[in-house]
């Protein structure tokens, strides 16, 4: 039995989806990154006005996890058309987020999150799925991994004002 549920999210999810999303990002991130800049990338890239438009957008997939006592939010994922992955081809999409509260890892959250995402992409007919992480980031490397992605590139990603080596991975559908 699991301790939460996910759901494809509405447009009154935003705010809930944008809060794990801060909340996760500066979780993984303090300490690793100037709080200045993950406060400033935070602003620009996961307001609830940026979810409230994936979740209208019909090439994106917004999905919330849920802890099952109180539907608190713990987790979420998005897909949209890529961006700022570099070199793309028909039948990309990119996984542009997936993240857990860190209380809710090593339950089984995270691969039902990929599971559901790699579900979704097949469904809007996409036949690989492109991601960027943060270099330093092994834990998430290894995940990823994990879930047959492999490094396809690299880029520069500007968190706040300060760039940062990111790698791109990418899975075949």
């Amino acid at each position: 039995m699991t301790d939460w549920r996910l759901r494809r999210a509405s447009p009154e999810d935003a705010p809930a989806v944008a809060l794990v999303a801060q909340a996760s990002f500066l979780e993984t991130f303090a300490g690793v990154l100037a709080g200045v800049d993950i406060l400033a990338h935070l602003a620009a890239k996961s307001s609830p006005a940026r979810f409230d438009a994936w979740s209208h957008d019909p090439a994106s997939v917004l999905t919330l996890a849920e802890h099952a006592s109180g539907h608190a939010p713990i987790g979420y994922s998005l897909l949209t058309p890529p961006e700022e992955v570099g070199e793309t081809r028909v039948g990309d999409i990119e996984l542009r987020r997936i993240y857990t509260l860190s209380r809710m890892q090593g339950t089984g959250l995270g691969p039902a999150l990929m599971a559901r995402a790699v579900a979704d992409a097949r469904a809007l007919g996409a036949t690989r799925m492109l991601l960027g992480v943060f270099a330093g980031n092994a834990r998430a490397r290894a995940f990823y991994e994990r879930h047959g992605f492999a490094v396809a590139a690299e880029r520069r990603f500007k968190v706040g004002v300060t760039w940062c080596d990111d790698f791109v991975y990418a899975r075949n559908l």
